[in-house]
């Protein structure tokens, strides 16, 4: 599609938008929200005509990219045939939706919540694991984000829960590996992972066994970063969850679905959780949809006994239509194997090579179509180019990034000290150099605040 300039439609877009949105995680009257015309695959366009290559996937979400012909028939013809209809019923969409992904989760993963989005998907998993153990505490890494309602956020390792954060939610957190910043003074991948897992065992064993219902994490932390897990780690947090009759939640609301070039990241690693939450690219995020697949065991627990929870619009059946439609064009088209391949021939080397040339690149990260480029001011002492949670001035060097980024047609995901690269996982290798080379220009800004 090729956009139309109407700049008038745009003003009148706008100004509705500031006189009566209220936008989350935002001071109102310091933002400035882009009025968007249109999308069509990898790109959107604003009311001007320009047309913005999306390396953000919208918030991580558009696995399969805007206005998938598919998906978006499917949605129609689901509406035209039954729009909505209670949880407690039986339909088509919903127990196929189900099926798809029960298919596609690892071991016994079989039994399917349906959320609204991942926040409450986090809600319910820590619900499920407090009722299924009797116990109250749940661990969760500094690193980390889980969702904006009142669990999640408490549960979320940012600076986004310290406003609601009150000290009363059963969270403990530790931290998780990451070697270019490492808690452990470790030197290499190997110490990084026993020194992480020696430490997470000993917030178990001092915080007391028999108190903690679950261990949470992010199977590839999103917006904290993208740090790709050690080889061994999530299978020593599901040993020491063996061990000491913990429930392992994995949080695959960013992963999931494609971004790491499998359909889960789990798969990666070889290890199986007791829930995994999900969200976002279940449906490229065309109707709001979450969920929480749950084990065998878990699932008997409630056999019998009613869990107590639900939602008014659980397994949604434009939700689910979409859903359907999304898994079988990801089979379909090989949306998965795209992003296996073009992460490793063509992301990953064109990133390699920026961080060679530009000196606000400290670290090159990630898998798949999830990366992430570290920025600094100084590659030796490895201090960040905005310090951590900057605002205002402070984090000027960061807004000039993402201004010239956007000049030069590319949208960014942007996080703190971060830019993350999360194109859609269908994204044609022309479409990717073409990102990659805007986002080469954008660094150079980056350059000029580096010492």
């Amino acid at each position: 599609m090729t956009p139309q300039a109407n700049p008038q439609v745009g003003v009148a877009v706008k100004a509705a938008d500031r006189a009566h949105v209220f936008h989350s995680w935002s001071a109102q009257e310091l933002i400035d929200p882009l009025a968007v015309a249109g999308a069509e695959g990898s790109y959107f366009w604003d009311y001007d005509g320009k047309r913005y290559l999306d390396f953000s996937s919208g918030l991580v979400y558009t696995n399969i990219g805007y206005q998938h012909p598919k998906v978006v028939a499917a949605i129609q013809e689901q509406a035209a045939t039954l729009t909505t209809f209670a949880p407690a019923f039986a339909i088509e969409a919903r127990s196929e939706a189900a099926r798809l992904i029960a298919e596609r989760t690892p071991g016994d993963l079989d039994k399917i919540f349906f959320t609204n989005g991942g926040a409450d998907a986090v809600e319910h998993a820590v619900r499920m694991a407090r009722l299924h153990t009797g116990r109250p505490k749940v661990l969760a890494a500094y690193r980390s984000y889980h969702g904006g309602t009142q669990q999640a956020v408490n549960i979320t390792g940012d600076p986004r829960r310290w406003a609601s954060d009150t000290g009363a939610a059963g969270v403990v957190r530790f931290w998780g590996p990451f070697l270019y910043r490492s808690r452990f003074h470790a030197e290499t991948e190997e110490q990084e992972c026993a020194r992480a897992l020696e430490h997470l065992e000993t917030t178990i064993v001092f915080e007391g066994p028999p108190t903690i219902a679950a261990i949470i994490l992010e199977t590839v932390p999103g917006t904290a970063g993208i740090m790709v897990p050690p080889p061994g780690y999530l299978v020593g947090v599901r040993e020491l969850c063996d061990k000491y009759g913990i429930v392992f939640i994995l949080d695959e609301v960013m992963a999931g679905f494609g971004r790491t070039g499998t359909w889960f990241a789990a798969d990666l690693f070889g290890v199986v959780p007791d829930l995994m939450t999900f969200a976002k690219g279940v449906n490229s995020g065309y109707v709001p949809l979450g969920g929480v697949a749950i084990s065998a065991a878990i699932a008997e627990t409630f056999a019998k006994r009613p869990y107590p929870g639900g939602l008014t619009y659980s397994g949604h059946p434009l939700a689910c239509a979409a859903a359907v439609a999304t898994i079988n064009v990801m089979a379909e088209e090989g949306v998965i194997e795209n992003a296996a391949g073009l992460g490793p021939s063509v992301i990953e080397p064109a990133l390699r090579e920026l961080a060679e040339r530009h000196p606000s690149v400290g670290e090159v990260r990630g898998v798949g179509m999830f990366w992430a480029l570290e920025l600094v001011k100084n590659k030796e002492t490895r201090e960040p180019l905005v310090p951590y949670n900057a605002a205002g001035d402070a984090n000027a060097p960061m807004l000039a990034f993402g201004a010239a980024a956007k000049a030069h047609g590319l949208w960014p995901f942007i996080n703190m000290n971060r830019t993350h690269v999360v194109p859609p996982c269908n994204i044609t290798e022309a479409e990717a150099k073409e990102g990659l080379a805007a986002l080469d220009a954008a660094l150079s800004v980056a350059d000029e605040h580096t010492a």
